[in-house]
């Protein structure tokens, strides 16, 4: 964890309790090690802050698989798509949009690299840091209907919070 750990002590004292919770979420909690790092990456890239995704890859490389990871940066990409298009047809909330055939492209959903139910809790984290409300909610059945817990779902979003509030501090002035 040497790279987050540069990164932990670039951030601000005003984000004293991110420096805090970054090591504790991505050290224990209900998910193994690899699910850790790889909602970890997926979620860095959510937040677009590139000295964040180069930290948590570097370190990532040691702890998740190839193939976490891979599905990782896969769910990171695919969840910036579909989030915008799901979160608009969410918010329109009217039936032509609905029912539209949203004709994306979105096969690695139904071929990860891992496993279905990791991918989908990569996706779901993801779309959490994204705000994508239907997306999150489809997800989240997915994941539980494979068998995964709450606390492995409550774990993969906090994990998402975490990073998200971590790449929003490094942008705060000293």
């Amino acid at each position: 964890m040497e790279n987050v750990q540069k990164i932990r002590e670039a951030l601000p004292e005003a984000a004293k309790d991110l420096k805090l919770n970054l090591g504790s979420v991505l050290d224990q909690g209900s998910l193994t090690v690899g699910q850790r790092w790889a909602i970890a990456l997926a979620t860095a890239i959510a937040t677009r802050e590139p000295r964040l995704i180069d930290a948590i890859a570097k370190d990532a490389a040691g702890k998740a698989s190839p193939e976490q990871l891979d599905d990782a940066k896969a769910a990171a990409a695919l969840m910036g798509m579909n989030n915008v298009y799901y979160r608009f047809k969410h918010f329109m909330n009217r039936e032509e949009y609905e029912t539209a055939p949203a004709r994306l492209r979105m096969q690695r959903i139904a071929k990860p690299a891992s496993t279905k139910a990791e991918f989908e809790l990569y996706c779901l984290a993801v779309s959490a840091v994204h705000g994508c409300e239907m997306c999150v909610g489809s997800h989240e059945k997915v994941v539980r209907d494979a068998g995964m817990t709450v606390e492995n779902v409550v774990d993969a979003v906090r994990i998402a919070a975490t990073i998200h509030g971590v790449a929003n501090a490094l942008s705060i002035p000293v």
